[in-house]
């Protein structure tokens, strides 16, 4: 057995005793915010319309979305802002998929779910969970969520307060696919409104989240397809390894800033796509996956 294998075995175990007991204290809060609320049941899994044209419907028939898991690939559904159309997302009810939250999915989070099951003895579901802030209780079932394209989402003060009582409950949100000054000024108004009284920091390559399972430093900027060979957008060249912490410096956002994991994830087996960045795109979501479960 190699090192990361044995080192990811030994997170793994960790990982699942540390998992029960954050899963099970959340629900348990889910469970008390209800006695004020109309009590409703876990969001069935649904599946949207992707503004990733190319997506194969057939290569997914048998997802198995109804197995057992105890890891779930969320993935963060929120209102898009007009500067959306300037990305080239299009527009409509955010409700019903086909807007920038819908970006690398669903095809990326099931590359992440199905790598991460073949590279760690993590119970992984091999299918994603959309999550809709605004169905009451829900994102409390799903502990680690993705969200791409942050740089255009709209957050209602609703959806912000809830996002940021999960946070600090010990949820965990990884924010993708965005890039430049632009995009970064858009993500900013809207995580500014989930913590106006917290600090966004540069993570350095010595923290934990980089060493969860692989040893990683110097990581090269993970770059988006569309824009190959060069890799990036709108000026936004360097890639920036950055979070929001809680008062016991848990990374609780990741923010990986002028990159596009979940294209590495996505175009990991794609000829074109840099064979470094991707190999690089899933030891990072393996590390971010073990240390979301593990602090």
């Amino acid at each position: 057995m190699s090192d990361a294998r044995e080192k990811a075995q030994d997170s793994v175990w960790r990982v699942q005793r540390r998992y029960r007991s954050t899963a099970a204290a959340m629900l348990v809060a889910a469970a008390l915010s209800l006695v004020a609320q109309t009590a409703t049941a876990q969001a069935a899994w649904r599946e949207y319309p992707s503004m990733e044209r190319g997506w194969n419907r057939d290569a997914d028939i048998d997802i198995g979305y109804q197995g057992p898991g105890e890891f779930v690939v969320g993935r963060l559904m929120f209102p898009q802002a007009r500067q959306g159309r300037a990305l080239g997302v299009g527009g409509g009810d955010w409700r019903l998929g086909g807007t920038a939250w819908t970006v690398d999915y669903p095809e990326g989070d099931r590359t992440f779910a199905s790598l991460l099951n073949r590279l760690s003895t993590i119970d992984v579901r091999l299918v994603e969970q959309p999550v809709n802030l605004d169905d009451d209780v829900d994102v409390f079932y799903w502990p680690f969520l993705i969200s791409g394209l942050v740089g255009a989402w709209d957050l209602t003060d609703a959806q912000a307060l809830k996002l940021r009582e999960y946070l600090l409950r010990g949820g965990f949100l990884l924010c993708d696919s965005f890039y430049g000054a632009v995009e970064w000024d858009g993500f900013m108004r809207g995580i500014a409104r989930v913590f106006p009284d917290r600090p966004i920091v540069d993570l350095p390559d010595t923290h934990p989240i980089f060493h969860a399972v692989y040893d990683l430093s110097d990581m090269p900027q993970i770059p988006t397809w569309q824009h190959l060979p060069r890799g990036y957008r709108n000026g936004g060249a360097e890639p920036r390894w950055r979070a929001i912490l809680d008062d016991d410096d848990r990374v609780m956002v990741m923010i990986t800033y002028n990159n596009d994991i979940a294209d590495g994830w996505q175009r990991a087996d794609e000829y074109y796509y840099p064979a470094e960045a991707a190999i690089a795109a899933l030891r990072l979501g393996v590390n971010f996956a073990v240390y979301a479960l593990t602090h």
